[in-house]
């Protein structure tokens, strides 16, 4: 069995849905609440085991190589005047040296190619996490193990080597927006369709954002075939590759929210200041203020 230790983050996209706001700042270095969406991402991964973390990024995003780094003037400031509550928010979560890199995505050719540009790092024995932080995952506080952790674990009972894809149902006038699968069995994916019309959607469980994959993907990637919106698009390659290769779905029983759009990520933040035991009641005020006009 093909151990799962590696996460690849795409995160080279432009961004364009919030405009101004990402021109000069990546979009996953907006704040939910407090916190930037790609750290949430990185600590599912941390979480559920995940020790090495390859961000795929693009021109413009400096920023996030500078989350993940050490910012020695702050950090020398918070410990003169005893702030270690903020100087915590600062550190604690850094990961270790060697456990994280950059890869430029020169162009924004699509989630394919995002994830082609780091095949280099990745084993030829090697399955691997592809997590897309604008997917946003909450869990509740009761859950011992997340999401993400749970598709390891489905991955390592199987006795194949296979692949596993994260779904969600939504309705059928929205699968214009995803890809989707069509099921064969319990958990068996025999086909995926990239935004298809719901009058030819094969299913509602749309494809969101969490996948294990085994190596061979990037054979298929790199035929760099050219899908929907002009991109090369993973689905695609997971389509042929599923003819050879088997796939299983997971249906997420976490709470979701698409940060990839402005409401989504307003929707997140309200959820996550909610869930915030220091904030929850002033939030609720607030949204009441509001609500009522």
């Amino acid at each position: 069995m093909r151990k799962v230790k590696t996460a690849i983050f795409p995160v080279g996209g432009l961004g364009t849905r919030f405009l101004p706001a990402t021109k000069s700042m990546p979009k996953e270095m907006l704040p939910i609440a407090n916190k930037p969406i790609i750290q949430y991402a990185y600590e599912e991964a941390r979480d559920a085991g995940i020790e090495k973390f390859i961000f795929v990024t693009g021109r413009n995003k400096n920023a996030i190589n500078n989350h993940f780094d050490h910012a020695y003037e702050l950090e020398s400031k918070l410990d003169e005047k005893n702030k270690s509550q903020e100087l915590a928010q600062v550190m604690s979560w850094l990961p270790d040296a060697g456990q994280i890199a950059f890869v430029r995505q020169q162009k924004p050719l699509g989630l394919g190619h995002a994830i082609w540009c780091a095949r280099n790092f990745i084993a030829k024995d090697e399955a691997f996490v592809v997590i897309l932080a604008d997917e946003m995952m909450q869990q509740s506080s009761d859950r011992k193990r997340n999401f993400l952790g749970e598709m390891i674990d489905l991955y390592q009972k199987k006795e194949d080597v296979a692949s596993i894809v994260a779904v969600d149902e939504i309705a059928m006038q929205d699968t214009n927006k995803y890809g989707i699968i069509k099921t064969e069995g319990e958990e068996t994916i025999a086909d995926m369709v990239e935004k298809p019309k719901s009058d030819v959607a094969p299913s509602n469980l749309a494809i969101t954002g969490r996948y294990i994959l085994q190596p061979e993907i990037f054979e298929y990637l790199a035929k760099f075939e050219v899908g929907s919106g002009g991109e090369i698009q993973l689905t695609d390659a997971m389509k042929a590759m599923c003819k050879n290769h088997p796939f299983y779905y997971k249906k997420i029983d976490e709470v979701r929210f698409d940060c990839g759009n402005v409401l989504g990520y307003l929707e997140a933040n309200i959820a996550f200041a909610l869930a915030n035991g220091e904030i929850c009641e002033d939030v609720k005020k607030i949204l009441k203020k509001y609500s009522a006009n």
